[in-house]
């Protein structure tokens, strides 16, 4: 029974918003230019404010950083301006190997700074560099929800010296959003790391339930007075040039011509109001995006792609609605791309989101397909704050199709996350139905959740009903007509012994997906369609950043059909259970050359099959990574055998944070194709982009007398496309 203090503590949590007394930077006004150099040097920055009292959340909680840092913060009439200077003592030790824009920052040392825009501790903007001065960013939102492919109009510059390092940031009052007035706060937090030491330290929120992205203990930043934001208008025309190859079969037969063409567009981004913005794109072309990563999908179930394209990324957490992956009410992939992932025409879209008081909103409309038979797919999101961090929302999708009657999907959900004895509590709950040509009923998916991600504990349980029938059309859905349970107990000690700075076990339950038919209950084996149990016998982290785990599963899937598993290899109708072994290690990206490795063996099908993953990843000098990866399932099957080989390279060369070059190679026998993907990116000025890219595949059929890698391949791609993309960017 729940304890009368604990019930109450959660009361508290629940209903009574934060109200505490941050800790505050004052900001100065610049009286001169601030020059963008990595050097604090101009006589604003000597009598601006500062902090340097950061705190250790790794590894000694609460203990004062190994290394000081002293943060300051200035303003002029369009931008704030953040000074980071972090000290010491070994600098020849600093490391920093990354200059591409929105690498990841893991592998050195960095800081990220995080700006509570609207300071109602819900969401925020987060901004990162290291001592090589690339630019990292990304908008968090709903607690926990980090988009790293938001991309915001932004600078820094960064310099080294024997004193440590220096980040000087510019951010644009335009790139923010906040409400308008004549005494703008806002909220803010910085982090630094020092890799060399796996450290983690901050100026707020370093308890161990709390860190960077736990808004409720943010500082602030005040005194700003009064901010004019200008037009807030944004163009981005662009002009496009293609030579497209012709495409052939894997015996070298053409089967499409190529062709030369050109293309032009527009993407704005208006000011609707201080707090709401609005974007509109014609003409739109995502040749620039980077390929999809080719799988060997050895399951009876559809595979999830991420979406790359820029004008579905940027506040894309707030469209976010039902469980990533599994089922969502919205994908933003089923617009503009066909079931295949080849892109389809949009003509034009349009998107509005940001904030009204205690209501956050998103609606966006896109028109796709051919002229005269565009499909129009539109989405609206809304949100409404409650309590200290809780929302209650809506969705509606909607599809109209000339060919066709609509269809539609509408759903509710409730977010209440709460502090109870200083520990992380999160209870959560969504529904939807769907609305489907020729179905005449109302099938719904819902699920009840609660998550406990803490230090010590991290647990989590959910339960899912999705009905049959059931069809986001434009979401995504795994599987339909069944019961579903997930769930995981982890606990996870930290020994300071042996090097091992956090253990990590599943006890005393292992970690479960069960799914059982709809018709029958999760209670009764024999209903079950799939069930995954896993224990981590031992698993955990060392300090200095390595990675390991030791697993222990047992599977279970229950075919109603014959499926292919693999090419000339199917697997029959039937009840398997089989149990398998998991090694796992990977070594911390601290390393100029790291090194992952994943063993998996055991029963399969009836028979019996061996996965083993690797990676390595070099990392040269700052400019040059090289990354290799490879996948082999060896599987002997009843219905035969088969040898599944995946494999991945990736060589990118930065020349300096504005400038790179990468080129991605990969491989599956499954499909019997090798893709190449080279893609040079230029950025003259924030805001503007030049892009050369080359894409190309080829056949490795043996098969065929034109069989990468002869010379004659090259006569007879698959597909090839070279591409030239500028994009400037104008603020009239």
């Amino acid at each position: 029974m729940w304890h009368r203090s604990g019930g109450f503590g959660l009361f508290v949590a629940l209903a009574v918003p934060f109200n505490g007394h941050a800790q505050s930077l004052h900001v100065a006004t610049a009286t001169g230019t601030v020059r963008l150099d990595g050097r604090l040097d101009e006589a604003d920055w000597s009598r601006a404010d500062s902090i340097g009292d950061l705190r250790q959340r790794e590894p000694a909680v609460g203990e004062p950083a190994t290394e000081r840092t002293v943060v300051k913060v200035l303003r002029d009439a369009g931008a704030l301006y953040i000074g980071v200077q972090a000290y010491d003592g070994a600098p020849t030790r600093i490391r920093a190997t990354q200059l591409r824009r929105d690498a990841d920052l893991s592998s050195d040392d960095h800081v990220l700074l995080l700006i509570d825009s609207f300071h109602d501790r819900r969401g925020a903007f987060v901004f990162g560099t290291n001592p090589n001065g690339a630019r990292w960013d990304a908008q968090l939102s709903d607690l926990d929800n980090l988009n790293q492919d938001w991309n915001g109009i932004w600078d820094v510059a960064a310099r080294r010296d024997g004193n440590g390092w220096t980040a000087e940031f510019r951010i644009p009052f335009q790139t923010l959003r906040f409400g308008a007035g004549h005494d703008v706060r806002l909220g803010f937090n910085i982090e630094r790391f020092i890799r060399r030491k796996n450290e983690k330290d901050l100026w707020r929120s370093w308890g161990r339930a709390e860190g960077l992205y736990q808004l409720l203990n943010a500082g602030e930043l005040n005194e700003i007075g009064t901010v004019r934001r200008g037009r807030d208008v944004e163009l981005y025309p662009y002009v496009l040039s293609r030579v497209i190859e012709p495409e052939h079969d894997s015996a070298g037969t053409r089967v499409a011509d190529g062709f030369v063409g050109a293309k032009a567009g527009v993407d704005a981004k208006l000011g609707v109001t201080p707090t709401l913005t609005a974007d509109l794109t014609v003409g739109t072309d995502f040749a620039q995006v980077e390929s999809d990563q080719q799988v060997i999908n050895l399951t009876r179930f559809p595979f999830f792609f991420p979406e790359k394209r820029q004008f579905f990324l940027e506040s894309s957490g707030l469209f976010d609605f039902g469980t990533p992956e599994r089922v969502q009410a919205f994908y933003s992939r089923r617009i503009g791309l066909d079931t295949a992932g080849r892109p389809v025409a949009i003509a034009a879209g349009a998107r509005l989101y940001g904030r009204v008081g205690p209501w956050r909103l998103g609606l966006l409309d896109a028109q796709s397909g051919r002229s005269g038979r565009e499909v129009n797919d539109a989405v609206v999101r809304f949100q409404r704050d409650l309590f200290a961090r809780s929302y209650v929302g809506m969705i509606g999708a909607l599809q109209t199709n000339p060919d066709g009657p609509s269809a539609a999907t509408a759903g509710f959900d409730l977010d209440l996350p709460l502090i109870v004895d200083g520990q992380n509590l999160e209870p959560k709950v969504w529904i939807m139905g769907t609305r489907t040509p020729g179905i005449s009923a109302l099938p719904l998916a819902w699920r009840l959740s609660a998550d406990y991600p803490n230090d010590l504990f991290d647990n989590f349980v959910s339960l899912y009903r999705i009905d049959d029938g059931f069809n986001p059309v434009l979401g995504f859905v795994r599987r339909t007509g069944i019961w579903e349970t997930t769930g995981h107990t982890d606990f996870m000690p930290r020994p300071h012994a042996l090097g091992i700075r956090q253990l990590d076990f599943t006890l005393p339950l292992p970690s479960w997906d069960i799914i059982a038919n709809e018709s029958g209950s999760l209670t009764n084996t024999g209903d079950w369609q799939t069930a995954w149990f896993e224990l981590r016998v031992f698993g955990g982290d060392r300090d200095n950043g390595d990675h390991f785990e030791v697993n222990l599963q047992r599977q279970l899937d229950a075919p109603t059909d014959t499926f292919e598993i693999f090419h000339g290899v199917d697997v029959a109708p039937g009840r398997y259970w089989w149990s398998r072994y998991e090694l796992q290690y990977q070594m911390s990206p601290a390393h100029a050359l790291g090194v992952a490795a994943f063993v998996n063996w055991g029963g399969f099908y009836g028979g019996r099959s061996t996965d083993v993953e690797l990676e390595g990843t070099l990392r040269a000098g700052g400019h040059a990574i090289v990354g290799v990866s490879a996948t082999r399932t060896a599987a002997a099957l009843p219905d035969g055998n088969f040898t599944a080989l995946q494999t991945a390279t990736r060589i990118e060369y930065d020349f300096n944070p504005r400038t790179s070059l990468l080129g991605f190679g990969q491989f599956t026998n499954e499909d019997q194709r090798v893709d190449f993907n080279i893609r040079f990116h230029w950025i003259p000025v924030i805001g503007d982009d030049v892009y050369l890219v080359w894409n190309s595949g080829y056949s490795t059929s043996a098969a065929t007398r034109y069989r990468f890698p002869a010379a004659a391949s090259l006569t007879k791609p698959l597909n090839g496309a070279f591409i030239v993309k500028v994009v400037h960017r104008l603020t009239p």
